[in-house]
């Protein structure tokens, strides 16, 4: 038996590695243990999403929750150190790019273990993201490096990575679009809101360097206020971004908004069939650049890098930074019919994950 470890610890991790977890259940060989790290604990953030992508209740639990990122990282790492020592797993697998996935790697690399990183070689050259950190200590730590886009493979070049641990397989979060899209359509979001498919936008918004910065968060909020008057905003919030807006002293702006409409954060087949018809997306989030680049959304990106580079070269997605008028600009290009238009890159068809368990399986 191959003893896999499989580790989540925030949201975008889940979508991950559904596909994944279900790809193995076809391998008699393969013994996958989930692991959920705890780093998103609360049910609208964890729960939900593991209901709705069926994941399998975790093997173990971590409960680490939150705190800064040094303390987050080494609570990780003492529970997952013990983790390693009882399960003795041939293979850690860790994907995406929060604290969960660093910590985890670097325990797994110091006990000889050795480390699958899915969704390798994602760079926006910007260290002061410590999504970015984590990107690097990951990919160079690692044995198996599975690529989403050509970028990743250009970057593991440069970093002096062996071509030999590197593998372009295209993207596990395309494969749990792809694979829950029927369900996604059922879904009775739009019905329950109100919406019509197509007269509505959604924002999402999270980032430190947006949210808890409030010049930056109001140049935002300037340019959603002269949006929302020409077409509802949907913004599923973050908890993060409702503590700061109070914070910050920027509810009662908030609240004049009236088409702007704040939701708690939605389960994934909500949220999904709540982009698949929107008619535009303002994010500050990495995925969602390509989610909506898959489904030919426009997407207008409030940062002022991306890591994944593709999205904008062939995709729907446009960068903007936090300019009001860059953002409301791009905006009305797609409120007025003139929006970017995009194609689906290079094996985002929903085989990802076959590949990753295939390459897998031969090599150990």
């Amino acid at each position: 038996m191959i003893k896999i470890i499989n580790v989540v610890g925030a949201r975008p991790n889940f979508m991950k590695i559904a596909p994944i977890q279900r790809e193995m259940a076809k391998y008699p060989n393969i013994k996958p243990v989930l692991v959920h790290t705890g780093q998103h604990y609360d049910e609208r953030m964890s729960k939900l999403f593991f209901d709705d992508l069926q994941l399998p209740k975790p093997d173990i639990y971590l409960d680490v929750r939150s705190g800064s990122h040094a303390v987050q990282t080494a609570k990780v790492m003492m529970a997952f150190e013990e983790v390693l020592q009882k399960e003795k797993p041939d293979l850690v697998i860790v994907v995406g790019d929060v604290n969960s996935t660093a910590a985890c790697s670097m325990v797994a690399a110091k006990m000889h273990t050795k480390i699958a990183h899915v969704e390798a070689g994602l760079r926006s050259f910007d260290r002061r993201m410590p999504e970015e950190i984590n990107r690097l200590v990951t990919d160079v730590l690692s044995d198996f490096l599975f690529v989403t886009e050509k970028s990743g493979l250009e970057n593991l070049k440069h970093e002096g990575i062996d071509d030999s641990k590197v593998h372009f397989v295209g993207h596990v979060m395309i494969d749990s679009l792809i694979y829950f899209e029927p369900m996604a359509a059922k879904s009775p979001i739009l019905e329950n809101m109100g919406l019509q498919p197509r007269e509505y936008g959604v924002i999402t918004l999270h980032r430190p360097s947006n949210v808890d910065n409030k010049e930056n968060f109001l140049k935002l909020l300037n340019a959603f206020e002269v949006i929302e008057k020409q077409i509802p905003l949907i913004f599923p919030i973050h908890p993060r971004s409702q503590k700061m807006i109070d914070q910050l002293g920027l509810r009662e702006k908030v609240e004049k908004m009236r088409n702007l409409r704040l939701t708690e954060p939605l389960g994934y087949l909500d949220f999904m069939r709540l982009l698949h018809n929107a008619k535009l997306v303002l994010t500050d989030s990495g995925g969602i650049q390509e989610e909506t680049t898959y489904l030919g959304i426009p997407c207008i990106t409030m940062r002022e890098n991306t890591e994944r580079p593709i999205t904008v070269e062939v995709g729907t997605n446009v960068l903007v930074g936090t300019d009001t008028e860059r953002i409301i600009a791009e905006a009305q290009k797609v409120l007025d019919g003139n929006a970017k238009k995009g194609q689906i890159p290079e094996l985002w068809d929903g085989k990802a994950a076959e590949r990753i368990v295939r390459i897998l399986n031969e090599k150990l």
